[in-house]
């Protein structure tokens, strides 16, 4: 019995965990969609085989790619936040780029008229109002609307198990934050794709032809660590961890550390302390212009994720902090409330509503949401699922 036992024991323990193969890695199930087949990539630099680009996977399979289409951040994913992306050509291929990211957010019947496939491929990370969620509900609802099939290759999301945050409603729609889920959504964009589709949440949803490629050796319990930063204010699974919080702080008076070499990796201000780290923030190529730009601030750096949901006992110690002053906290409400997808977040943190009261709000809307979800999932929940 016990030689049975360490034989059991050594298996697991030289059991090799399940390698996880993006949908742009599956090139033998997306290929035959893409033959003899005009193409235009939506995608940025995140789109990757190993060590290349889908672009040029595509090009060494011959695939007749005719156009890129570049969302936030551009084709090159160098653009910072907020920054107009221009149409342009890239100087590898010479291929026409489109930006979906400044006055055209939603393919054009001009751009689509000599496409039939359009191939999304993007880093997500997981939260409403990270905009590549966003520029895929217009590339989905442009492709139904012309008649075009999308193929969309999918990635894991690094807060898979985490479902949390207000759902937005329907006023408090804007382009981070277009569908009524939560903040914290706990799905890949191939499966946001499908409930978008599903739902009719855009125009033509039933004409729309959609393929998902789906990750191979995936559930929602899988750790994923980015191997590339998905925009350049993310460039670490840090940031990548506070960010569902941390962005909140945009709509307020609150640096988070844009114009320092540790962006979304800390919060400070100049004359509210905040913390007891002096930072001093000054523009720079991912962040030209930032909030308190040539400030010195008294900051919280963080070096370690604080939680895995939405921190709100650090949003409340900060506006109490801001309370105590005559310094404005919330310098953005409109913006706070977009993030939020509600104004009840805001108006609960001034009411001086506890973490747990907030959190109680949300609980059957959240619950409701994972119903409506459901149909639209394509990974399980893992051995060690522990979703919240």
């Amino acid at each position: 019995m016990m030689r049975y036992l360490i034989v059991i024991l050594l298996s697991l323990i030289c059991l090799p965990a399940a390698a996880i193969s993006v949908g742009a890695a599956k090139t033998d199930q997306y290929l035959p969609l893409l033959k003899g087949k005009r193409v235009s990539l939506v995608v940025n630099h995140t789109a990757r085989v190993n060590d290349k680009h889908l672009l040029d996977v595509l090009r060494e399979h011959e695939v007749n790619v005719v156009s890129v289409m570049s969302p936030e951040h551009g084709f090159r994913g160098q653009a910072a936040a907020g920054e107009k992306v221009a149409d342009g050509t890239d100087s590898k291929t010479g291929l026409p780029v489109h930006s979906l990211y400044g006055s055209t957010k939603k393919p054009t019947k001009a751009m689509l008229e000599n496409v039939d496939v359009l191939v999304f491929d993007m880093q997500d990370v997981g939260t409403r109002f990270y905009t590549y969620l966003s520029t895929l509900h217009y590339v989905l609802e442009a492709a139904a609307e012309q008649n075009i099939s999308v193929v969309v290759l999918d990635r894991p999301n690094p807060h898979i198990g985490i479902v949390d945050g207000p759902v937005l409603a329907p006023a408090f729609q804007s382009f981070v934050g277009m569908h009524p889920i939560p903040v914290m959504h706990g799905m890949t964009l191939g499966e946001l794709a499908r409930m978008i589709k599903g739902e009719s949440w855009i125009n033509a949803s039933q004409a729309l032809r959609l393929h998902v490629i789906p990750v191979d050796g995936y559930s929602r319990s899988t750790p994923y660590t980015l191997p590339i930063p998905p925009s350049p204010n993310l460039p670490n699974m840090l940031a990548i961890s506070l960010y569902p919080t941390l962005c909140f702080f945009e709509g307020t008076a609150v640096s988070v550390g844009r114009g320092t070499a540790t962006p979304f990796q800390l919060i400070g201000h100049d004359q509210v302390m905040l913390g007891d780290t002096p930072v001093t923030i000054a523009g720079n190529e991912a962040a030209p212009s930032p909030k308190l730009n040539g400030k010195t601030l008294q900051a919280q750096r963080f070096t370690a994720p604080r939680s895995n949901r939405i921190d709100l006992a650090l949003l409340i110690a900060a506006y109490q902090r801001f309370n105590d002053t005559d310094v404005p906290f919330f310098t953005r409400p409109a913006f706070f409330d977009k993030l939020a997808g509600t104004s009840a977040l805001r108006e609960a943190i001034e009411a001086g509503a506890t973490p747990s009261e907030i959190r109680q709000q949300w609980q059957q809307p959240l619950a409701a949401f994972r119903a409506r979800r459901a149909p639209y999932l394509l990974y399980p929940k893992g051995q060690a699922h522990d979703e919240h």
